[in-house]
């Protein structure tokens, strides 16, 4: 929760922005190598790769919590409780 929490920031982006302009701003002194283009790619194909499951995992606690949630209305209400699932 605390990287989920740090991954939405706004100053994050920020950061993040930062980045790919000191990057872009660096290619010329790099001579826009191989080398130089290799690094952005890696981070981002890195950071790409963990932000999925870091999604899938927020996404999976949020889905439980809702359920939990209306499952107790349900049982709270007058509805049928053969929908509490």
């Amino acid at each position: 929760t605390y990287v989920a929490h740090l991954a939405g920031l706004p100053s994050t982006f920020a950061i993040c922005c930062l980045i790919i302009m000191a990057w872009a701003i660096s290619g010329p002194i790099f001579g826009f190598s191989d080398t130089w283009q290799l690094v952005i790619n890696t981070g981002t194909t890195i950071v790409t790769f963990l932000m999925v499951f870091l999604i899938q995992n927020t996404q999976n606690r949020d889905g439980t919590a809702i359920q939990t949630k209306l499952d107790e209305l349900i049982r709270a209400g007058k509805a049928h409780n053969t929908f509490i699932g």
